[in-house]
Order: structure tokens, then sequence, then C-alpha cells
């Protein structure tokens, strides 16, 4: 098979309706979460990508045996302490961020050293920002270069509630710190830059001593020590950021329609919804339901004729952390200047995204001003792209090879794009959903 994808045709019309993977966020608290309870927790519609899969491996490591049967994934959870810590134990999150932070929050009182390794692109970014707050709990941490990937944790059975300020929007080090004090004597408060609330809906689903009180600019989250979590079943719904590269292919095609049945619509990931409905793109969110905390809808999208350039309230930014790639596509084709700002988070994810952001729109001959934390595009309604471009070298971040796919199939020209095994990290269908929508009988 070969390692890049070439694409010459920009993608036809098409009126479809699809479903997309299983959410990852809430993939990855399954597993952790289930391997903590007490007895045969189920899922069905997990997403089978190497995050998740890691997931399950390092709970195996610990100890918790899961298999699947008849489409669902069965985890067989021994309890709040039913984890083997052995000697020179090696767990690997290969490049799930998620994984990496809130496992540690999870190991956090082990007798044992434990090793944290990941691939090359989870190895450049920052662990420092989640020991720090960590190690305030007892744990002691050794990592590279004071900052990255490998770590040694030496837990502590002796752990102490912290008060923790999370100004980053960070729902990973939020998740860790909410995970270690589940295991501490006393009251763990944090007070929280709003970002995903996934961790805190589950932990709500399960009866946990957890609270939330919801400030304007913050959460304010207390969590005390929990005795035992039920096993439980949970069907997942569709990712909403696998679902944002399809509703950005519907809005940059001709005369095209698309609903992506069952996708999560948490509002702490409506961020891309509610920046696109501002510049002008017909999104409709139908059969909506509440599902153990978490809401859902079938999204309907319509391909827009006019496009109106943006200037982007920060307010937005943890909302669409993860679709801002697609976002910077539609600017580049609304009428207008747009401008996106306070965005240096984007530089934390797998590679550094916003300046790819900046190559990419480049590359396809869109004028872009980038700074460290913003950037502005200057759109063209009329773009069309009939040249040559190449992608390399990216840290095989998954976002990026699928942005580079939309893009190609959107404004044209002949693209050659590396390292398309990289879906695996996230969405291994990701293909074979874009060769449905090429197949119009």
């Amino acid at each position: 098979m070969s390692k890049f994808l070439i694409i010459k045709n920009k993608i036809k019309r098409f009126d479809k309706k699809i479903n997309v993977s299983g959410d990852k966020s809430i993939s990855i608290r399954w597993v952790l979460l289930s391997s903590l309870a007490s007895g045969i927790s189920k899922a069905k519609n997990l997403l089978l990508s190497e995050d998740v899969l890691a997931a399950l491996n390092v709970i195996k490591k610990l100890g918790i045996k899961s298999k699947f049967k008849n489409k669902e994934c069965w985890i067989y959870g021994k309890g709040l302490n039913g984890y083997k810590y052995k000697k020179k134990l090696l767990l690997d999150a290969k490049n799930s961020g998620t994984l990496g932070r809130l496992l540690l929050g999870l190991i956090i009182n082990s007798p044992k050293p434990i090793k944290l390794i990941g691939d090359k692109s989870l190895s450049k970014r920052d662990f420092s920002r989640i020991s720090e707050p960590l190690s305030k709990f007892g744990a002691k941490f050794q990592l590279k270069n004071n900052k990255y990937l490998p770590l040694i944790i030496h837990g502590s059975e002796k752990l102490k509630p912290i008060k923790y300020l999370e100004n980053k929007g960070s729902a990973q080090c939020k998740s860790s710190v909410i995970f270690a004090g589940m295991r501490t004597n006393g009251t763990t408060i944090i007070k929280a830059k709003k970002s995903r609330n996934h961790t805190e809906l589950l932990c709500k689903h399960l009866k946990l001593p957890i609270t939330v009180k919801k400030k304007i600019n913050y959460d304010e989250i207390k969590i005390r020590k929990i005795k035992s979590i039920k096993a439980f079943d949970y069907n997942i719904p569709s990712d909403i950021s696998s679902s944002a590269f399809f509703i950005v292919l519907t809005v940059l095609s001709n005369q095209s329609e698309l609903v992506i049945k069952n996708v999560n619509i948490n509002p702490t990931r409506l961020g891309i919804v509610q920046i696109l409905t501002k510049m002008g793109v017909n999104i409709n969110l139908q059969n909506k339901k509440n599902y153990k905390g978490e809401k859902t809808a079938d999204i309907k999208i319509k391909s827009t004729n006019s496009l109106k350039a943006i200037k982007c309230p920060a307010k937005y930014n943890t909302g669409a952390i993860d679709e801002f790639l697609l976002i910077f596509l539609v600017a580049a084709k609304a009428k207008g200047i747009s401008y996106f700002k306070d965005l240096a988070e984007l530089n934390q994810k797998e590679s550094p995204r916003l300046i790819w952001g900046s190559k990419i729109l480049t590359k396809m001959g869109v004028k872009n001003i980038v700074t460290k934390d913003s950037i502005k595009i200057y759109g063209n309604p009329d773009l069309k792209i009939n040249k040559k471009i190449i992608i390399k070298n990216y840290l095989k971040d998954h976002r990026v090879f699928m942005t580079c796919v939309i893009a190609a199939l959107s404004f044209g020209g002949s693209w050659k794009i590396y390292d398309k095994d990289s879906i695996q990290t996230s969405f291994p269908n990701f293909l074979k959903i874009i060769n449905n929508l090429k197949n119009n009988d």
C-alpha cells in the first residue's frame, strides 16, 4: 500500500446520509473508567482507532482484560484498586495526548515507578503542564528536559487534595486532575477555563462525588474520593470532530447536501457550528436527544455560495480547537478578511497546527498573515487551484492529512499528500466515507 494519496479532481455534487465513527474523547474515557469499574462494562460503536486501541493495550498492561463480542467491546473491571503494578512497567500512549495525560491521574497512587512513552509527535508535546499539578498531590515525576516524554511517575499512596487553576482550556489536564482527586482523601477543587466536559458528564452519570458550578468564564469543580464505580454500558455517539471534515466538504462543494446521523453535539464541542453559522453556512441540528448526560443530533448541511468573513470571537476557540484547520479553509473562500486570535494552544497539538494552517493556505495561494497566536486570512470567493501541491513532514498529524484531502476535493489542483496511514490515529474509515460520497449511484 502506498504511503501517500494523490487527488487530481474536485468532488462532484452529492446528496447523502452518512454515519461517522464513534467519539474519540468519549471512547478513551469509557475505556479508562471501565477499567476501574467493578464488573463487565460494554460499549457499542467504540472508535477502533490507534488511540483507543492504545488505551485498551494500556489497561491490559495494568491487568485489565478486554475483548470484542458481537461488535461490542467488553471490559472486565476489577474495581478502583484492581490495577496490577509490576516492576519496570512500561506504558505506551502512542499518539494520544488524551490517553497519556488522563492515564497519569489514574496511576498516581502506584507504589512502583511507571515509565510512560509515546510516539515521535507525542514526545514533542508538553507534559510538564500535567506533571506540575499532579506533583502537588504527592507524586514525583522525571521528564526528559523537565518537559517531555519519556517520563517516569513515582506514585504515592498518601495523596493529599489540591486546589488547581486550569487556565489554558485543556480538558486533558482538567480530567487528569479529576481522576487524581478521585483517589485522594479530602476534596480537590479545580477552577477551570471552559473546555470539553465529557469527563464531568461521565462522572455525573456514574453518580460519583463530583460537583460543577458554572461561572461566566470558568467552571468550579469539586471532586472527593470515590468508593466504587459500577460497571456501565455505553452506546457511543458519532464524533463531531470527525463529522467536521464532511460538514466543511459539503459547505465548499457545489449544490450538495448531507445528513450526518447521531452526532455528539456536546455544547463544549460546538464551536465549529457556531463559527460557520456566523459565516453564513446553513447547518441544522435535527432529531435532538439526551443520552447519559450527552446531547446528540443529526446534522444537516447544505453547500453555501456566499460565505462571509469573520472576526472570530475568542470565546469560540476552546469549542473548536480541533477544527480550526477546516475553518481556515472556509475562510479562504469567504468574502473579505477573516481574523482568528488567541490560538497559541493550536501549536500544542500533534503538530504545530497554527503554523501548518498557514502553510497549507500559502501552498493553496491564499494570502495569510500568521503570528505565534493569530492568523489573518484574505478570502477569495472564486478560489480555484490549478497547480501541484505536496504535503509531507507534518509529524503524521491526522488532522493535517484529512484537512488537505478536503482542500483538494473542494478547490481542485493536483495534490500528493504523504502519510495517509496517519488517519488510523483517529478515523480509520475516513477515506471509505470519502469514496462513498464520490459514488453518487
